[in-house]
């Protein structure tokens, strides 16, 4: 028996991680072309952003009720206790079906236990809220201490968010065709948060990818909280350059404590296109927390 913390792919966290803390991911699906791929199993990051290329038909949707329950039996049948950190509310309806399968579980299992947190976050701004909790699991922090961080850090991660190109959203109905056109005659690059409702919001628009770059950089010290205790989390989808700089900007600048890598794959790059670049930090820091994040 066992006390797990969980996560799906949407997360977009490392390989690295994965293999450092033995962390359970479960796939989000993706159908190209009318064949369904699964995010990290079956399909990668490269590939697919290859095939966007191609314009061929791209379709995502959330990992379904039944899905959820084949991959919570084997951990209710081992007797394992699970914190399940999910893919935000306001993007796909992951949280609710993951609930629904926790009950169907439940009538087979029902003694098994499960905690399920709707992040309100996307991409790396969850996976560095389960990155931060795996942390703390390995040094000891006790189980009552990690749901709370869990809560407190999904509440408190702010997500500082440009694309190069206008197309995907457009495409995807999150922007309309007068602001599509305008935007791209003007060289306009939005600025995206995910807001208190855990949905994906345009609140700034710049002109030049140089400028939206040290736009969400400087969003990072308006709202980040003790920086130098913090790591943050940097995403990315194709423009590795500009990734690089942004890291090297981060240290440089704000003298983070570390960087947590991500590569947006096909949850969020589905609906953004290649050309997306994102920072995630918390807004509040808890010292509580510090001596299991050494």
């Amino acid at each position: 028996m066992a006390f797990r913390i969980i996560t799906d792919s949407a997360s977009d966290i490392s390989e690295a991680v994965k293999k450092e803390y033995d962390l359970y991911v479960m796939p989000t699906p993706v159908t190209i072309e009318g064949v369904d791929y699964f995010d990290g199993e079956t399909i990668f990051p490269d590939q697919f952003y290859d095939i966007q290329a191609q314009g061929k038909d791209i379709k995502t949707y959330h990992i379904s009720q039944y899905m959820f329950e084949e991959h919570f039996k084997p951990f209710a049948q081992r007797g394992d206790e699970v914190l399940y950190i999910c893919f935000s509310t306001g993007i796909a309806g992951t949280f609710q079906a993951a609930n629904l399968a926790y009950d169907e579980v439940r009538e087979e299992f029902p003694d098994f236990h499960m905690t399920i947190i709707d992040s309100k976050c996307a991409s790396v701004g969850y996976g560095l809220v389960v990155e931060r909790l795996l942390r703390m699991q390995k040094n000891n922090a006790p189980k009552e201490m990690l749901i709370e961080a869990a809560r407190f850090f999904c509440d408190h991660m702010v997500h500082a968010v440009t694309v190069m190109e206008l197309d995907y959203l457009f495409k995807g109905g999150r922007l309309s065709r007068t602001s599509f056109l305008a935007g791209t005659v003007l060289d306009i690059k939005p600025i995206i948060i995910v807001d208190e409702n855990g949905s994906l919001k345009a609140i700034e628009k710049v002109r030049g990818w140089k400028k939206a770059q040290k736009r969400i950089l400087d969003m990072v010290g308006e709202k980040g909280k003790d920086l130098e205790k913090q790591v943050v989390g940097v995403c990315y989808g194709t423009d590795l350059a500009s990734y690089q700089n942004l890291k090297e900007q981060l240290r440089e600048r704000y003298h983070v404590k570390g960087i947590l890598d991500g590569r947006v794959g096909c949850a969020i790059g589905a609906h953004t296109g290649p050309g997306i670049l994102g920072i995630v930090f918390l807004d509040e820091y808890n010292d509580a927390y510090e001596p299991y994040l050494a």
